[in-house]
């Protein structure tokens, strides 16, 4: 069953991005090098920028059409973004953040939920701390559990460690490796360092230079 079908053209100034590709779950990875087009995909999906022209579909809902006119707006798409920094409020407690994406989604709290995800991404013990006490894996694990709750049909993580030192590279993969095989939401995995991906994705669409140069397995990431 097809999950996410990607069907689209966007020119940025000199930069033109042809994209097509579909995903059936799991991990799917956008690989390639800084300035491929990597993040200015992701955020087509997301719905933060527009295709110039194309296609965008999750499951059966068509979230971009430009021939049908067809533009879902971002908080009605049911897709988590997770970025680079986090992007936690500061003046909000850690249970506050992540109760952020439940409320603004309006789904009812849900104890046992919040419970799993908790445990899953092992955060219940910073729930009372503030984001400036955290370190940055932590940070990016709060930031996972905020865009899970959302109930997400699909979950978008742009470079999620290229802000963390190896160590905490080290600390935080075990548990997306853990999300990918417990969560059960599709994700989408924006990274150029082959040996990440590698750790994490089940299938691969590499990108160069805003063109889609190949889409498979993980044999693309050698």
């Amino acid at each position: 069953m097809i999950v996410l079908a990607v069907d689209v053209e966007k020119r940025l100034g000199t930069f033109a991005l042809s994209a097509r590709f579909k995903a059936t779950g799991g991990v799917t990875a956008l690989f390639g090098p800084s300035g491929a087009g990597k993040t200015i995909l992701v955020n087509m999906i997301a719905g933060l920028l527009a295709p110039d022209r194309g296609s965008i579909a999750l499951d059966d809902t068509v979230l971009f059409d430009d021939t049908a006119g067809i533009d879902v707006p971002p908080h009605r798409r049911h897709i988590g973004y997770v970025f680079q920094e986090g992007r936690l409020f500061p003046h909000l407690s850690v249970r506050q953040n992540l109760d952020y994406g439940r409320r603004m989604s309006r789904h009812p709290r849900d104890a046992a939920a919040f419970a799993r995800m908790t445990q899953m991404l092992d955060i219940g013990h910073l729930l009372e701390r503030r984001p400036r006490t955290l370190s940055g894996g932590e940070r990016q694990r709060v930031a996972i559990g905020r865009a899970l709750l959302i109930r997400p049909r699909l979950l978008l993580l742009d470079e999620p460690l290229a802000s963390l030192d190896a160590a905490r590279k080290h600390e935080i993969l075990p548990y997306l490796v853990r999300l990918r095989d417990a969560a059960h939401v599709p994700m989408v995995y924006v990274s150029h360092t082959a040996a990440e991906l590698r750790q994490i994705a089940t299938n691969v669409v590499r990108l160069d230079a805003g063109r889609m140069v190949a889409c498979g397995g993980i044999e693309l990431l050698d």
